[in-house]
């Protein structure tokens, strides 16, 4: 059931198990196949999270290449992590291609308020339309125009206090937004969702956050209420990431025992 409220000062209600088990059972009914134009620095572990979940990544970078393949992934990718003037013309051409074929694509916005270039690129990226947003809350915040400054991967600001900008930047882009960390908040500006779990541990790896994107691309792929699909990708990761935390020693055998756990992740799991 939609909830609707007029009145923010409500606190998001937590995401309900039966929805996020609902829309894990339709993706494991139809994994999309899904282009992910993202950083350098995380694609091998990108792609394995992807693939225990039981999705079909593909790394496509060339302008060309890039545009091609967006109609015919089942949705897009575009994190600026490392982000450089060929791969800016790859994400545009890439998601133009997208946007013609309604290929839905997901903005990932890293580091966005720290530096002018990435900054100006990404909000030259909202006028084309993304289908969601994830970000940190100081990257939301810089996105929206509510802050200007931020630490780039790292976020100086809790998620709650990026929740009215969030709200904000839906509405502005007619988006959803996942604004992550101790607690996720989704909204597409009238309504929201809260997403508990996850632990600290998962902020001495690498990539967590950039993964998460890629897999709210995913969820994005399917058909049905967004809102749903892309909170159900915030609980799946957070989940498991909660879980397996609590299981290792540290960081070194944290990332295998999470994909692991993405592999071995049912839907009763959610219930």
């Amino acid at each position: 059931m939609n909830t609707i409220r007029s009145d923010f000062s409500i606190a998001p209600l937590p995401f309900p198990d039966a929805l996020a088990a609902a829309c894990l059972q339709q993706f494991q009914t139809t994994p999309p196949l899904v282009h992910c134009l993202t950083n350098e620095v995380v694609q091998s572990f990108t792609a394995n999270v992807l693939l225990a979940l039981g999705a079909f990544p593909a790394m496509v970078v060339e302008a060309e290449e890039a545009a091609q393949f967006s109609t015919i992934a089942n949705s897009l990718l575009i994190n600026i992590g490392t982000l450089h003037h060929s791969r800016a013309e790859s994400m545009l051409a890439a998601i133009q291609a997208a946007n013609q074929s309604a290929t839905p694509w997901v903005l990932d916005p890293v580091a966005v308020g720290g530096l002018t270039y990435r900054t100006d690129f990404a909000h030259q990226l909202l006028s084309l339309k993304p289908a969601a947003i994830r970000g940190n809350a100081s990257e939301i915040m810089a996105l929206s125009g509510l802050a200007t400054m931020g630490r780039g991967v790292d976020s100086v600001d809790s998620s709650v206090s990026a929740l009215p900008a969030a709200r904000q930047l839906a509405l502005q882009v007619q988006t959803v937004v996942a604004v992550t960390g101790e607690v996720d908040y989704i909204t597409d500006g009238l309504r929201d969702f809260a997403v508990t779990g996850g632990d600290k541990l998962m902020t001495r790896v690498v990539g967590t956050g950039c993964a998460l994107s890629a897999v709210v691309a995913a969820f994005c792929a399917l058909e049905g209420d967004r809102l749903h699909h892309v909170a159900t990708a915030c609980r799946v990761m957070s989940q498991v990431g909660g879980q397996v935390s609590q299981q290792v020693a540290g960081p070194g055998s944290f990332i295998p025992a999470f994909l692991d756990g993405l592999y071995q992740l049912k839907i009763s799991d959610l219930l």
